[in-house]
């Protein structure tokens, strides 16, 4: 058994050091940034060879130089961006099991069992570095010239890899004024900050790569942000919805009202911006049936291109319906016999027909939970006469599916189908672990039918898992789901999570031919598996 020291016990000797602020930008070139430093004279010239080991969790840096394992952890950020990097853990090799695990949760990855009391070099590599998906080993081999600008510590690094090469120049010391008068000094003030793990992930291919989506629908406007990793998986960073009602008056007036193009265009605007903030390299935006159909739509669109940058692509419904069923298929097992997708908004329904893997048609039509809740008043308690005249117009509405086969099975997804399911659960925070794949019912849609027909709209925000802002628009969207299963001839359908823009984030940003799937799923459900 080593005799090396664990981790807590060589705690004391790391928390003496006082944790450096840094900045530190990737380039070929830094422009005069590099003829400042070198008037200065370069105080060392290092050479090295090291080994980091790279996560796709963490951007915690951990190398091997000198057979010491060296690994700092991010302490904090300022306001200016730079970053407190604490060493956490100096140990040589063979490697304790107790800090190969305690490297590893830093790493940000689950420790495997480890078969060994203690690592030589060769075998953490071997053994549990490169059986892990998650992490890589890189040689790396530095060439370093160190500098000392005003004060502070300044070092330029070209670094070379077997996959190619880069240069680095980075500024530190304890005093982060110091450092950022020094960063600007030297005119590298716009430059962003990227740490040594982060840049060295880009040069080799292994960094995950972040991409955000906005669908702009007539009633919400939804938010993704995805991580697509090197194996074309993609992990969910961000999936909200926002109320804007963009489509409030659109049925009686034919046209978007200043107050709901404000109030969506605000949402955007900050959806844009939350995107940018969790490192999207780029934003897509799509609308839907509200968009298609007003005739003022392009205020919206050069009011979010113009506070954003942002366009928004106005996409037909074929093209809704073609992305709602590649998000919904991809996410639910659906067997091999005959399969209906819908897709119900505030504005449309978009229906696809199909089998897993292949679409037969699909297709919009103009019923929305929007439009119905406006023409019929059915944001409050409704009387069994007129909520017979709703569902009669939504079935003359929804004739395009009369007289067709019953599908062996039928997914609903949208925001009507996902908060109908957590009603059925009564959940007090949405779980959409929970909702994808519940089964809902004839008697359980009858039921929620009956919840909300009866309810004031100050009751129904109160209804345990029915998300406030649509309580206006719910009973209406209900009654369009029940429509939907009785043309169809089913008792029953399965919820989709997953949307649209699921499936806008794999078409734009990733292979097409691979849908978005959580990585951290440990299985597949089946359209039967939750009731």
């Amino acid at each position: 058994m080593t005799t090396e020291p664990h981790l807590a016990e060589r705690e004391p000797t790391l928390s003496a050091i006082v944790p450096r602020w840094e900045w530190r930008t990737f380039g070929e070139h830094f422009g005069a940034a590099e003829s400042r430093l070198a008037a200065l004279g370069a105080g060392r010239v290092q050479d090295s060879d090291e080994t980091y080991v790279l996560s796709l969790e963490s951007d915690v840096s951990a190398k091997v130089r000198d057979d010491l394992l060296d690994a700092k952890e991010l302490q904090a950020v300022n306001g200016d961006g730079l970053e407190q990097w604490r060493p956490v853990l100096k140990a040589a090799f063979p490697l304790p099991a107790r800090d190969v695990s305690s490297v590893l949760s830093l790493l940000g990855v689950d420790v495997p069992p480890l078969a060994r009391e203690a690592y030589t070099f060769q075998q953490l590599i071997e053994e549990v570095v490169r059986p892990s998906g998650t992490l890589l080993a890189v040689g790396v081999h530095k060439h370093r010239e160190h500098y000392t600008p005003g004060g502070c510590m300044a070092e330029v690094t070209e670094l070379r890899t077997a996959s190619g090469s880069t240069r680095t120049l980075a500024v530190e010391s304890e005093d982060p004024a110091l450092v950022i008068e020094t960063v600007r000094d030297l005119g590298l003030g716009s430059r962003p900050n990227v740490c040594l793990a982060r840049g060295l992930k880009t040069l080799v291919g292994f960094d995950a790569v972040r991409y955000g989506v906005i669908d702009v629908g007539t009633n919400s406007v939804k938010l993704h942000i995805g991580e697509r990793r090197p194996d074309s998986s993609w992990r969910t960073i961000v999936d909200r919805a926002e109320i804007t009602r963009l489509g409030e008056g659109l049925e009686e007036s034919g046209r978007l009202g200043q107050q709901p193009i404000e109030r969506t265009a605000e949402a955007i605007t900050g959806m844009v911006d939350e995107a940018r903030r969790n490192g999207a390299v780029a934003v897509a935006a799509v609308g839907t049936a509200g968009l298609r159909s007003a005739p003022n739509s392009a205020e919206l669109v050069d009011r979010v291109r113009e506070r954003s940058g942002v366009g928004i692509e106005v996409i037909s419904g074929d093209e809704e319906a073609r992305l709602a069923y590649l998000a919904a298929t991809s996410a639910l097992g659906v067997g091999r016999g005959t399969l209906v997708v819908f897709d119900t908004g505030g504005g449309s329904t978009q229906f696809t027909f199909g089998r897993a893997g292949k679409v037969e048609e699909r297709f919009s039509v103009n019923v929305g939970a929007v439009r119905f809740t406006e023409r019929f008043n059915l944001s409050g308690v409704v009387s069994e006469t007129v909520l017979g005249d709703a569902l009669d117009a939504i079935a003359a509405d929804l004739a395009k599916l009369d007289g067709r086969p019953s599908p062996d099975a039928l997914l609903g997804m949208g925001g009507t189908l996902t908060n109908i399911a957590a009603v059925k659960h009564e959940l007090a925070a949405y779980d959409p672990d929970v909702v994808h794949g519940t089964v809902l019912d004839a008697a359980e849609l009858d039921r929620q039918i009956e919840l909300f027909r009866t309810h004031t709209l100050e009751e129904r925000r109160e209804i345990p898992g029915l998300q406030p802002k649509r309580a206006g628009v719910i009973l209406a969207g209900a009654c369009i789901v029940r429509s939907v299963l009785r043309k169809l001839g089913r008792e029953s359908l399965t919820v989709s999570d997953r949307g649209l823009r699921h499936g806008l984030l794999v078409v734009r940003f990733g292979l097409a031919d691979n849908a978005p799937r959580d990585v951290n799923a440990d299985r597949k459900e089946t359209i039967h598996g939750r009731r």
